[in-house]
């Protein structure tokens, strides 16, 4: 199977609260139904479970404005624990001739952890370790009140 990269995209706030916005360019993967304006399609993550989501093209002004509806993101968003700043990854396997093409999606979620030599390292939030995902999602105003003022420098140091 030959693996297409589809695109990669940094969340927002409004990407972890509402829906994704997708690339134009990246519609040209789907198939959608002759009057339809959406589509249902299932990828597969990093630990082969399978996400169902379904893509939609709102026809605002002269060109469409595709999402993944907030119905079928939210839950891949929530169960990942996703926050601003991560990002996700779509990409597609195909096979076959193109008039029985079989077509396969894959979805990464990502984490930056450090950069190395000027460059982001980027590794599958599955494998952030739960104390560093607790940091990133709990709010720091509430750590300053369990941990007291003076505990604060070292708990930054913890994670």
């Amino acid at each position: 199977m030959e693996q297409v990269h589809l695109f990669t995209k940094k969340l927002k706030p409004t990407h972890i609260s509402h829906a994704l916005s997708f690339p134009t360019h990246a519609l040209k993967a789907f198939s959608f139904p002759e009057g339809s304006h959406t589509v249902r399609f299932e990828a597969v993550d990093a630990t082969d479970n399978v996400w169902g989501f379904c893509l939609s093209t709102c026809l605002t002004g002269a060109r469409p404005k595709p999402v993944l509806l907030r119905s079928s993101w939210r839950r891949f968003v929530e169960q990942k624990g996703l926050v601003p700043e991560d990002r996700v990854a779509f990409f597609m396997e195909r096979s076959g001739e193109a008039d029985g093409m079989v077509r396969r999606y894959t979805v990464r979620a990502e984490r930056k952890v450090m950069m190395l030599k000027g460059q982001d390292v980027w590794v599958d939030v599955e494998d952030v370790p739960l104390r560093a995902k607790w940091a990133l999602t709990f709010p720091s105003s509430l750590l300053n009140h369990v941990h007291g003022a003076d505990n604060r420098a070292a708990h930054a140091m913890a994670f």
